[in-house]
């Protein structure tokens, strides 16, 4: 079974998360995958990932009722290659300005903070700039859709920036770990050439 599931992308079901698209990438780019919040096939998996799409409170709510948070952790530090989209990378973080007193994974130390100008949530198209800390980027339009950005506290983990009023970082990666807070789903071509990039490494 676990040899099997190894061989496996899988998509975290922790019922959020916008998945419909995601999926439909994958198909579109002739890549096996499963949608599952089976331990089991989360801590077997080839590469994971984390759909985000919501609200920080709500999201981690979700992952305490389906009791991921652990697994989720321990895939990470066995070293599966995980990437977490939008919501997907906020959570990775201690803390968000959109919940306060609502604790995130904590895997990585920062916060996350709300634009303090222009229109809420940034929604279209912005060029992201790749940092020396990136394997597999480019610069290029991708889509987002956020109100909220991540500050972490090490700033060697950025692996691209981007602009809304401020400069702030829309990816880090970090090992095995990475995430985005655009939707390379959702990105058309760009969007095409960053999973075919992500799914070699």
């Amino acid at each position: 079974m676990a040899s099997i599931l190894k061989n496996k992308i899988v998509i975290i079901d922790y019922n959020s998360g916008n998945i419909k698209s995601l999926g439909n990438m994958l198909s579109f780019l002739g890549c096996d995958y499963v949608l599952s919040s089976k331990k089991e096939e989360i801590l077997n998996a080839k590469k994971l990932l984390f759909p985000g799409q919501g609200q920080f409170a709500q999201a981690m709510d979700n992952l305490k009722k389906t009791d991921l948070i652990d697994t989720i952790k321990e895939s990470i530090d066995k070293g599966v290659d995980f990437l977490g989209i939008c919501l997907g990378l906020q959570i990775l973080f201690e803390k968000s300005e959109e919940a306060p007193g609502v604790e995130g994974l904590g895997i990585l130390k920062g916060e996350v903070k709300k634009f303090q100008k222009g229109k809420t949530p940034q929604i279209g198209w912005n060029k992201i700039q790749t940092t020396k800390n990136n394997s597999y980027l480019e610069d290029d339009y991708f889509y987002f859709v956020n109100s909220y950005y991540v500050v972490p506290d090490d700033e060697k983990i950025i692996s691209s920036t981007c602009n809304y009023e401020i400069e702030f970082c829309s990816s880090i990666q970090k090992n095995n770990l990475s995430a985005v807070q655009f939707h390379p789903e959702k990105s058309s071509d760009a969007g095409i050439k960053f999973f075919k990039k992500w799914l070699e490494l």
